[in-house]
């Protein structure tokens, strides 16, 4: 049968919180009988943004990681809860029964991605619904969905193998599990904009006091010797190398224009890098 699956694009995230904002709208002070009781006003998120910045001033690449339940197919929560207390519906969402979930604050911490809550006032665990209680009134999406201004957040409801070829031809991914592998059903595009480095530069050329920037230079970053990417500065003299893992080896620059050409020694890379500008010789207009 067909199945839910949250798709979050990365690099459409602008941390505007609509999402944080209508899930808090739909859920604090509503009880849902059988879905969830009410959210509390405070201490909550039920979608968490995380933030990272990379590089350095003057150029920074800032990401945002909208964080729900991951809805595992293989979800810990279910496991450490008892009574069924944590279910797994046939549609693939993971819900927690609000009257049987009460007193089991280990459910909690049983989830390695930090997406479930304790309500101390009602004693029970808490965490994103995929707002059921609306899809089985015939909703199409969660409210977060309904409300992200730019297309981040989105839902999917295929059948496995469906699903499984529009994740490999559109090369989404999940997020790992620190403790253990529990088959989320949130798959991201864009991921490597907040898990992996970037190296950032600018292009410039200058004679007697007066620089300028060079658009269309090509730029190379090698690795270990070996052109590794190869791109063009930007309109600004700009460019930037995304996709980089934290210690991946030696990397250098190499910027060539109009017959000029420039070279910049990064070494190993420990995380992402500004590194400035490169200068070519003056080339004359």
């Amino acid at each position: 049968m067909k199945k839910y699956s949250f798709v979050i694009d990365v690099a459409k995230c602008e941390n505007c919180n609509n999402c944080f904002l209508s899930c808090k709208d739909e859920h604090c002070g509503n009880d849902w009988p059988g879905y969830s009781l009410s959210q509390p006003l405070h201490g909550q998120r039920w979608m968490n943004i995380s933030r990272k910045e990379r590089g350095q001033f003057p150029l920074i690449d800032v990401a945002y990681l909208p964080k729900p339940c991951m809805h595992c197919d293989d979800a810990p929560c279910i496991s450490a809860a008892k009574n069924s207390a944590v279910y797994k519906r046939p549609d693939g969402i993971v819900l927690i029964d609000p009257e049987k979930a009460k007193g089991q604050k280990a459910i909690a911490g049983a989830c390695p991605y930090g997406a479930i809550w304790w309500n101390e006032e009602a004693q029970v665990v808490q965490k994103c619904t995929f707002c059921a209680h609306l899809l089985d009134k015939g909703w199409k999406v969660p409210r977060c969905v309904q409300v992200c201004p730019t297309g981040a957040l989105s839902i999917l409801h295929l059948e496995e193998e469906a699903l499984a070829a529009l994740v490999a031809s559109e090369r989404m991914e999940t997020l790992a599990s620190e403790r253990m592998p529990t088959q989320p059903r949130v798959y991201y595009k864009n991921l490597h904009r907040f898990n992996s480095c970037i190296i950032a530069g600018s292009v410039a050329t200058g004679e007697e006091g007066a620089t300028e920037c060079v658009v269309g230079a090509t730029v190379r970053l090698l690795k270990d010797g070996k052109t590794f990417s190869e791109q063009e500065s930007d309109d600004f003299g700009d460019f930037k190398f995304d996709g980089l893992p934290e210690k991946s080896g030696s990397y250098a620059l190499e910027v060539v224009f109009a017959g000029k050409s420039a070279r910049m020694e990064i070494g190993k890379l420990l995380k992402s890098s500004s590194v400035g500008t490169l200068w070519i010789e003056h080339v004359a207009k």
